[in-house]
């Protein structure tokens, strides 16, 4: 008889499924540390640091999920968006805004523009996982 105790073929219950995530934020020090969380949680994360550097990201990397800042330079998290959805290779991908507003108009705002999510920042890992365990495309 051959065993092999430290192997199973069963995931572990504990275990959040891996996904595919990419974090957008020109706040290096936040990019950073939401993607280490990430990464700590089992999933494989890349981190873009401006709208053109996420765009090129997303197109190679295809995301199940980014986590968008609203808030940055050149091209703001609503065109990042925008553009995200006018994609054919992307449309299953589910977008959550990283915003310092949590307004009602500003969550109305990112609904229009094909956010799925909308976390004040920093989020609190509760709320990251609430959105992470909703999986699938929108």
């Amino acid at each position: 008889m051959h065993s092999n105790p430290g192997k199973t073929t069963q995931p572990d219950a504990d275990m959040p499924q891996r996904r595919r995530l990419l974090v957008v934020d020109d706040n290096a020090d936040a990019a950073t540390l939401l993607s280490m969380a990430l990464k700590r949680q089992g999933h494989h994360v890349e981190t873009a640091f401006s709208g053109t550097d996420a765009l090129a990201a997303a197109i190679r990397f295809r995301p199940e999920l980014v986590f968008l800042d609203l808030a940055m330079p050149r091209m703001n998290g609503f065109e990042v968006a925008r553009r995200l959805r006018s994609l054919p290779s992307l449309r299953h991908t589910r977008i959550a805004a990283l915003s310092g507003r949590a307004d009602p108009e500003t969550r109305a705002a990112t609904t229009a523009a094909g956010f799925d999510h909308h976390l004040a920042k920093p989020p609190n890992l509760a709320e990251i996982l609430a959105v992470l365990a909703q999986g699938g495309p929108p």
